[in-house]
């Protein structure tokens, strides 16, 4: 990725006067009842016009907010529009009309392509103004803004930053081979990080989301490699003899788990980063593959059939006190820990293809979160609120999103093609 591209996944705060009061947003609608929300239109306020502008601002706001289950977002196109974003600018009383709780009011500055975007949060009844947060950068970048002012709205309500900044990395066949892409969580900016018109699967991000491994066949073998995000580096750390696959990154970013067959069939060791230490975690002739860290780095969940058909395990993370989590379902693949520690994903085959499933670590508390089509690859949003997800409910395989308990699924994939193995990145 090449430097100019940084400049575009981070958004610049500017110094300014503008600040979230202390607290946090104190909800007192029951948890059954969604506040009404209304995303007013941006204000102009000089160096030129921009629809797009408007529209991916506007367009990103309403997403996240209507993903998070919190709000009812309102159709405000009949609403009186007013000139002012500040305090005392405008009259709340057309708000209060189409029955809004809560409103969004924003504002642009343009200088040749550059961009001021400045974002106010409002107590409708009140009047009062309970967030504000002004943010520089391209114009093509208007939608990162509106991400990092929603996940602002989620701080302040829950104290706890929301995840849609975030990217999403997962592979495609847009090009006609299985190569890697990233792009917004929302499936916005796309952008292609693999073109080497092989078969590339299995990204993961690494704690601090600089960079990802996956499994490539470019060299003829499945090898893991590691690659930078801001710039072309790119390393091969595992070239095994045999398959090097389903890597995941331990949350202290040290090492790397990971199934091998160098020893005959797939079992999971532990790799440094650079891929020089080596460590046997799991013994058996069986097939085990997929490990996924818990968030304190103390156990990973793996798939294994140890037992005649595949089932999900947990260990501790040095590869002992092995025990079966999953206890239902001929077939379980794809664990994921939740970064609270509290479920792991994990995938069931049903009749006509795989549901997404969650459960608690001791096994109990087994929950379906999906039954529309074939439904794979789930990995939690960084704050464990929303899963990411591949489905074919919509005939080919594309990505979706959905909250923790289910709700919410919606379709991301904006190419057309056939996309799979996604995985959210860290908070950017």
């Amino acid at each position: 990725m090449k430097k100019s591209v940084l400049l575009l996944i981070f958004v610049i705060l500017l110094p300014s006067a503008l600040h979230a009061q202390e607290g946090y947003l104190e909800v007192t609608a029951s948890p059954d009842r969604k506040i009404s929300l209304a995303v007013a239109p941006l204000i102009n306020q000089g160096g030129g016009k921009s629809d797009d502008i408007s529209r991916n601002t506007a367009d990103a706001l309403r997403f996240d907010m209507d993903l998070t289950g919190r709000f009812t977002i309102l159709d405000t196109s009949q609403a009186a529009l007013s000139s002012g974003i500040r305090p005392g600018e405008f009259d709340m009383a057309p708000w209060r009309a189409v029955g809004a709780e809560y409103l969004i009011k924003s504002a642009y500055l343009l200088n040749g392509n550059d961009a001021i975007l400045e974002f106010r949060l409002y107590d409708v009844k009140s009047g009062s103004q309970l967030l504000a947060k002004r943010y520089s950068g391209k114009i093509k970048d208007a939608r990162k803004m509106a991400h990092s002012f929603s996940d602002e709205i989620l701080l302040l309500q829950t104290r706890e930053r929301g995840p849609f900044t975030g990217k999403i990395a997962f592979v495609s066949k847009k090009s006609g081979n299985k190569e890697i892409y990233l792009m917004d969580y929302d499936g916005y900016n796309v952008q292609r990080l693999t073109a080497n018109g092989s078969i590339n699967i299995n990204p993961d991000f690494s704690p601090n989301g600089r960079e990802i491994i996956y499994t490539s066949y470019k060299k003829g073998n499945t090898d893991l490699y590691r690659r930078d995000l801001f710039s072309t580096a790119e390393a091969r750390i595992s070239s095994h003899p045999g398959i090097n696959i389903t890597g995941r990154w331990s949350p202290d970013g040290s090492s790397i788990a990971l199934a091998l067959s160098r020893d005959g069939n797939a079992e999971i060791y532990a790799i440094s980063k650079d891929g020089k230490q080596l460590s046997r975690l799991t013994r058996s002739n069986a097939i085990e593959t997929s490990p996924a860290w818990s968030p304190d780095g103390s156990r990973i969940a793996f798939l294994s059939d140890r037992l005649g058909k595949p089932q999900i395990f947990v260990m501790n993370a040095d590869g002992s006190n092995s025990v079966r989590l999953t206890r239902s379902g001929d077939y379980n693949v794809s664990p994921s820990w939740s970064p609270k520690g509290d479920r792991i994903l994990y995938c069931r085959q049903h009749s006509g293809g795989f549901q997404i499933h969650s459960i608690t670590p001791d096994g109990n508390d087994d929950l379906q979160l999906t039954s529309e089509g074939s439904n794979e690859h789930p990995r939690w949003s960084p704050d464990g609120r929303f899963i990411t997800f591949s489905s074919t409910r919509d005939g080919g395989q594309a990505i979706y999103v959905m909250r923790a308990d289910g709700s919410g699924q919606t379709r991301v994939s904006r190419s057309g093609s056939s996309d799979s193995h996604p995985v959210w990145s860290p908070r950017w």
